[in-house]
């Protein structure tokens, strides 16, 4: 029976930032109740203190720390009108200084009080807009880095994606694992540059990647291809190159002697775990990123390694390998990689989470990781299900 296709890997929250989003709300409340503290505490001073000791003054602090919380617009001018009658408050039991002084105190206040709400008012503007705009990237993203289902053929797929640019949600790192008429086959490459220019340039590689993995027999057809559609974009812009791995799972008379087929350009050599082990699967031959030398000038060696069921390729972007510690430590990938725990969604939880103990802080860069889990259907042949059938009948 086919793997059910509509189970998806989604990217969960990760192991900090989920710690961050508990202390929010503590924080949040801190802050609301953070004025009206002040408030009581100078009217308290105020009644300890000598006359000639004037606290009347800092009452114009509590409408300006109104205007940092996430409440209403209307916040810092209640904290304002409470700021007025305190003052008021000092004022007739002869707290301050003179007749002048609660005049000034007053107009302090209200100008403090006015700032601050004005100052709420283009924060809450500003809130809109940024909203929308992570509207619009997470619609973006969901287009560019589709979900991966959780079993495609006879491998079961994991999957990490973190952003440098938190706030869009999206950069330049990509990754598309696809079921075609000639096996499972997997992408995972890197952009060079951030930002808008590198998600259109993703989005070309991909595009290319899902078309041309199903009609190109061989992986390095699919380079080829790659770098065909992306020769208009590269030429205006000269600077921009693409660093990828390609990954592929041949059908396979006995399921239980499978082959995982890996071509290389540029980018972070994938990594085969077996059980409590870690090979790096290095190219026969270093060839260069896409973007700098046409593909068809030269060989691409395609390296071919025996795969057991339950052998996982652990397939990741520079993001993971050059995350720094405190003293500028790169993260030993090779070291923390190995588990003999198999499972897809552990073995990734764990590097996630170690990775952001590892730097101690958010990733300043693009980071993403595959896993792909050889795991075929015992006592029969792969097959790869109709829809690879009816495409393959169609080219």
């Amino acid at each position: 029976m086919a793997p059910p296709q509509h189970e998806f890997s989604v990217t969960p929250p990760a192991v900090g930032s989920a710690r961050r989003a508990r202390l929010l709300p503590a924080v949040g409340w801190a802050l609301r109740l953070l004025p009206v503290t002040v408030i009581l505490v100078v009217i308290v001073i105020g009644f300890l203190t000598p006359p000639e000791v004037h606290i009347g003054p800092l009452l114009a602090v509590a409408p300006a720390l109104a205007g940092l919380t996430r409440g209403s617009a209307r916040t810092p001018v209640w904290v304002g009108l409470a700021a007025a009658v305190a003052m008021l408050v000092l004022s007739s039991t002869g707290e301050t200084k003179g007749d002048g002084e609660p005049f000034v105190t007053l107009l302090s206040i209200f100008l403090v009080t006015m700032t601050s709400w004005a100052g709420v008012q283009v924060r809450r503007r500003q809130d809109r807009t940024l909203e929308d705009v992570r509207s619009v990237a997470e619609a973006a993203q969901h287009v560019l880095l589709s979900p991966v289902a959780r079993r495609i053929g006879p491998v079961r797929v994991g999957v990490r994606y973190r952003a440098a640019a938190a706030e869009a949600r999206i950069g330049g790192d990509l990754y598309e694992v696809i079921l075609t008429p000639y096996g499972v086959r997997a992408v995972v490459g890197d952009v060079r540059g951030k930002g808008l220019g590198a998600v259109q340039t993703a989005a070309a590689v991909l595009g290319a990647f899902r078309e041309a993995a199903y009609e190109e027999p061989t992986l390095p057809g699919v380079v080829r291809r790659i770098a065909a559609s992306m020769s208009r974009r590269l030429e205006e812009n000269l600077e921009e190159f693409v660093t990828l791995v390609l990954v592929g799972f041949p059908p396979q008379e006995d399921p239980q002697r499978g082959e995982v087929h890996v071509v290389n350009c540029g980018h972070p050599s994938p990594m085969l775990l077996r059980a409590a082990r870690a090979e790096m699967l290095e190219p026969p031959t270093a060839i260069p990123p896409l973007g700098i030398v046409d593909p068809d000038l030269f060989d691409i060696p395609v390296l071919t390694v025996p795969v057991r069921p339950g052998d996982r390729v652990l397939l990741y972007t520079d993001g993971i390998v050059e995350a720094r510690d405190a003293h500028g430590v790169f993260y030993p990938l090779v070291d923390r990689a190995p588990d003999s725990m198999p499972g897809v969604e552990e073995t990734l939880d764990r590097l996630e989470a170690d990775v952001e103990r590892h730097v101690g802080q958010p990733l300043e860069d693009d980071a993403a990781m595959l896993l792909l889990l050889y795991a075929p259907t015992l006592g029969g042949l792969y097959d790869p299900g109709p829809t690879a059938r009816a495409d393959a009948r169609k080219v």
